[in-house]
């Protein structure tokens, strides 16, 4: 069940990447995102019963804990991650703000602000800051799509490393031959 959940979400994220555009609307993460949340569904049911199990009952509680430490620490680590490197690629969004020499310099410099505070400018934002600022509507336009790749290609960046993760922990979680089993064979016994 745990691999069924990494592979399930693993998928999601996969057809997520695959179905990001910039001309998409919110229907298109629903699939992606159920697949994903299937996948931490079958993972948080299962966690817990598979470490516990693999330990004596005395120290059961204190391995419960331990996931539950080491899940919620995963969850934080994963989450600034991922916006880490969202942040990071929306600097494509600040070279092409800054590279154009339509765009005044206070909207340049507002740009810098915001994206290096890691807020990056929603549409709405850039256009109202470029119509106040008096750009031209071509400018605007040519703005306005470079604020909205910048977002597609930092999703994507981002989306990229979470499926990486996600292949990682499926490959982790291949069933090994189990210990036991290898010790309780008689020596020179084929089994």
């Amino acid at each position: 069940m745990v691999r069924f959940g990494l592979l399930a979400m693993f998928l999601g994220i996969v057809v997520l990447l695959a179905a990001m555009a910039a001309t998409a609307d919110a229907w298109i993460v629903t699939v992606p995102l159920l697949l994903a949340g299937l996948g931490i569904g079958a993972l948080a049911s299962q966690l817990g019963a598979v470490t516990v199990s693999a330990v004596p009952d005395e120290e059961s509680p204190a391995v419960g804990g331990l996931q539950n430490t080491a899940t919620n620490l995963g969850a934080a680590l994963g989450t600034a991650l991922a916006g880490s490197i969202l942040v990071a690629s929306l600097s494509a969004l600040l070279q092409g703000v800054q590279g154009n020499p339509a765009i005044p310099e206070p909207l340049q410099t507002q740009a810098s602000i915001q994206l290096a505070s890691g807020v990056p400018l929603s549409d709405a934002q850039l256009q109202t800051a470029l119509t106040e600022a008096g750009v031209p509507p071509d400018v605007t336009t040519a703005a306005l799509d470079i604020n909205r790749e910048a977002r597609v290609e930092g999703l994507r960046a981002a989306l990229a490393v979470l499926a990486v993760i996600a292949m990682l922990g499926l490959f982790a979680a291949r069933r090994p031959e189990p210990a036991r089993a290898r010790l309780t064979q008689p020596v020179g016994c084929d089994g």
